[in-house]
């Protein structure tokens, strides 16, 4: 039965989003907010959504949205309330710091109208946490913030720029964001910790992970390779890279061993400084990103697939681009911390092998080793999908954001803590 055919529990419900992400964006936690507010639309809520102007991964400001300072557009059946901000083409933490100011002032001159009886938050961005709360205070109903990246850790654990002195300030917007919800989502088990650091009760957290949000793939695989150029027997990984704290510099710190093609696929701000130390790597390549609708098409294409992460990242960020890596039916290779939530996800997949963060030689060598034993690879690969079916589906994922805002509405208290 489809969304809009089904019984919504929600049915009158006045509903407000906040996230600085949203479609048109397809990669991070745009297309979770996206989903997640159509679902509760066509379920018969009005639903809002106060968000920013699409600029992610790229971190450059759409084309389109280019001198526009505010608009309301209708998406899925959601009233879409974008607000100008500062897109820092660099991360620094003063550059962090101005974007994240930028939203909160915007947000807060100019909220969507109306009362809500319910405010969400996806978090990041601090300044969306800190925008729900504010919102959610000042009408004196429940407030839910889901934490998809803690960035009081990730300021620190990152490696950009002026990080370690960003870190208790964003601790401290986190702590007031987080403090008097009435409940907090989280994505994995890992941020219950530091969530609870931040002071919230225990008893108020709720895990709720995310879901697959990209289909699986339906072109041919030798189709896809060919029209890329990927000769076969030539074994490659492939992975999308964004954020400071994904390490994607790993992959050309060594030359790629003859016979290995290593591609790059996205249009993330680290793009331009690992093009400029790949360059003479004649089997090392860039694509740009791919189209929503061949995106899985391309990671089935590839060998192998890599997620990266600095030693230091252990409990600010589980890679939203996993879900679209299980999906692929590829295997995984995570060059990640042991100890960390992305370590824990790929073990529990059973999808995807692990070797030490930030060694570019055992990196290689896994590359190596599936490439040699292809039946291995395939029976790896075959778990991301199987995985995905029994805890990673759609309808399972938003059933879970369903129970978790049933309980947030009958509760009907908390929003007012402080």
């Amino acid at each position: 039965m489809s969304d809009a055919a089904r019984p919504g529990p929600f049915r009158g419900r006045r509903l407000l989003l906040v996230s600085t992400n949203y479609a048109p964006e397809l990669t991070g936690i745009g297309p979770y907010a996206t989903q997640l507010a159509e679902h509760w639309a066509a379920s018969g809520a009005r639903v809002r959504a106060l968000t920013g102007m699409p600029h992610y991964p790229s971190w450059r400001l759409e084309e389109s949205y280019r001198g526009v300072w505010r608009t309301v557009e209708i998406r899925g059946g959601v009233g879409v309330h974008r607000r100008r901000h500062y897109v820092p083409p660099r991360q620094t933490a003063l550059k962090r710091a101005a974007f994240e100011a930028s939203i909160l002032a915007t947000g807060l001159i100019a909220p969507p109208p109306g009362r809500p009886d319910a405010v969400v938050s996806q978090m990041p961005s601090l300044a969306g946490g800190v925008i729900g709360a504010r919102l959610a205070r000042r009408h004196r109903v429940p407030y839910l913030p889901v934490v998809q990246d803690l960035m009081g850790a990730a300021a620190a654990q990152s490696g950009i720029r002026g990080g370690g002195r960003a870190a208790a300030v964003a601790a401290a917007a986190e702590r007031y964001a987080l403090r008097g919800a009435a409940l907090v989502g989280v994505i994995h088990e890992s941020f219950v910790p530091g969530v609870r650091a931040l002071g919230v009760d225990p008893g108020r957290i709720r895990l709720v992970p995310n879901w697959t949000h990209v289909q699986g793939p339906t072109a041919d695989r030798a189709a896809t390779r060919a029209r890329l150029g990927w000769p076969e027997g030539t074994p490659g990984s492939c992975t999308p890279g964004k954020c400071p704290q994904t390490g994607l510099e790993v992959l050309v710190r060594r030359p790629p061993r003859p016979g290995i093609r290593v591609v790059l696929m996205g249009d993330g701000n680290q793009r331009d400084a690992l093009r400029a130390r790949a360059e003479g790597l004649a089997n090392m390549e860039f694509l740009e990103p791919a189209a929503a609708e061949e995106f899985t098409d391309v990671l089935a294409a590839a060998d192998v697939l890599a997620v990266t992460q600095r030693a230091s990242v252990l409990d600010m960020s589980v890679p939203s681009k996993l879900t679209s890596y299980f999906t692929s039916g590829r295997p995984v290779i995570a060059s990640v911390a042991d100890e960390g939530g992305t370590a824990d996800e790929v073990r529990r997949s059973g999808a995807g092998v692990l070797v030490a963060p930030e060694d570019p030689a055992a990196l290689l060598e896994a590359v190596q080793k599936l490439a040699a034993d292809p039946a291995a690879a395939v029976a790896l690969g075959a778990e991301g999908p199987r995985y995905v079916a029994r805890h990673l589906s759609r309808e399972a994922g938003l059933a879970r954001f369903d129970d978790l805002l049933a309980e947030v509405l009958r509760d009907g208290q908390g929003s007012g803590r402080r």
